[in-house]
Order: structure tokens, then sequence, then C-alpha cells
């Protein structure tokens, strides 16, 4: 099993929206993290299993008093909680100032979310909503322990060129200087999950890839996640109706049904 790092450059993309929605939807158990240095939301949008608030206590801020001494991978199950339809999370922290707490931590945090599956509390893969990340964002402390990294990104001119331009910087990190297709055979390899609208998908998709090409940098679009507020709405419980039948989920199952075979994620 595998870590998944999902990530953006700048603007609201909707990362955690787009880890929310290949986690409910992921054909094998899964963990979510929220990883962000800039703080969680989930504790704000989601609401726990039982009904009430998520303990913003329990989760990456009280993973880090362990980790400070050590940390196996399955004690990660012992900060995780469910959500209102079973998904497990680790809540994110509650600040950008609690983000130092975890200094020193985040290569551990990788190796343990990377080897969850040798867990005998229960084996599981492990998306990290990382948030956005810049050339200091300790977050990327995690990438080097990844099976895929996923960078998300909306389709306005701007979003593609920094989107372009944070691959071929995250590429030559992980890589080093190969380019083109030397580079392609990296690991992890980066691949771009574009927001848009599904009318569009197909020929947007295409242009992206070119412009990557083109640019000999070796990230891919992996797919297309329809840009749907009202799905989005009731992924987090603010909207009723059917969430199965949702453009968001069903953009998000077609991704999932792909991309880990694609990537050889699953071992």
């Amino acid at each position: 099993m595998a870590l998944i790092a999902v990530a953006a450059d700048k603007g609201s993309p909707g990362v955690t929206t787009a880890a929310v929605a290949l986690a409910a939807v992921w054909p094998r158990r899964v963990l979510l993290a929220e990883t962000d240095p800039a703080g969680g939301d989930l504790v704000y949008r989601s609401r726990a299993a039982h009904g009430g608030a998520l303990d913003p206590n329990t989760g990456m801020l009280s993973l880090a008093a362990t980790a400070r001494r050590g940390l196996a991978a399955e004690q990660l199950w012992d900060h995780a909680q469910p959500l209102t339809g079973g998904l497990d999370v680790l809540v994110g922290l509650g600040s950008a100032e609690q983000a130092a707490g975890l200094a020193g931590l985040w290569p551990m945090l990788g190796q343990a979310f990377a080897t969850l599956d040798e867990s005998p509390g229960g084996a599981a893969d492990v998306i990290a909503d990382c948030g956005r990340i810049g050339t200091d964002s300790p977050t990327l402390e995690l990438f080097a322990h990844s099976a895929l990294v996923l960078l998300v990104a909306r389709t306005e001119p701007e979003h593609l060129a920094r989107v372009r331009d944070r691959a071929g910087a995250l590429s030559a990190k992980l890589h080093g200087s190969q380019r083109g297709a030397a580079a392609a055979l990296g690991h992890p390899p980066i691949g771009i999950l574009l927001v848009t609208d599904p009318g569009h998908s197909v020929r947007i998709a295409g242009q992206v890839n070119d412009m990557l090409v083109g640019s000999q940098i070796s990230a891919r679009v992996v797919g297309t996640l329809a840009h749907d507020p009202a799905g989005a709405e009731m992924l987090s419980g603010r909207r009723r109706g059917r969430l199965d039948k949702s453009l968001l989920i069903r953009s998000a199952r077609r991704i999932t049904a792909d991309v880990p075979q694609r990537y050889g994620v699953f071992r």
C-alpha cells in the first residue's frame, strides 16, 4: 500500500475537497491525513461518525507529541477519527503556529504513512492533504516517501502556468537534473489533477499535457475532477442529496479506478 501526497501551488484550487473525494471512493482501506502546515479544515467542515464535532486535539497535534518519542506506523490509528460515512481521518493542526511542533518530524511521519501497510492494527493507504506548497514547505519532506504526488490545479491560464512551474521545480528536487523522458522514470511520479468543467475536460487535459511535454517536464495529467460546488457541499455534509450521483464523486471514481494501477501505487 502507499502514500499519496496531494498539494497545490497557489490560490484555492480545492486540495482538501479533492483529497476527501479521492479518499471517499478509494478502492482499498485508506487513512486521510491533513498535513497542511497552515492548519486543517475538516474540523470545521465535517462531522464525526457519532454525529458531533471532531476533536481538534486528536490528530496531527496529538501525533506530534507521540512522534517525539518515536513513531510506529500502527500508532497512526490511535490519533485517527472516523467521519460520518466511516472515512478515517487525522485531523489537521489548528493553526500555522502549531506547525512548529512538527519541526524535524516530517521524514518520520512520511515513513510511518508509507509503511502503514505493515500495521497489525489494519493495513491502509494514506492520502495526505498537504495544502499549498512552496520551495520551503516542510511537507516536501513527505514527498520522498510517496508513491505518487498529485498537484491540484484549476484551468485558468495563470493557474496552469503556476502548476507547470511548480511541477518543474518539484521534479528537479525529487528527480535531480534529468528532464523529459528520463525524468518520467523518476520516483515518485508527479501527476496533475485538473479541476474543471466536465464538458471541456478531455480537451483541456490534452492541451495541458502538450504544454508539459513541450516544457520537458515529466509531470502528466492523471485525470480531471469535476468543478461541482453542490457536490462539494454534499461531501462536507452541508447539503443534502445523492452524493454518489454527484459529478464530483463520479469523476473521483474514474480517477481512483485508473491512477493506482497506472502508476504502480498498489504494491
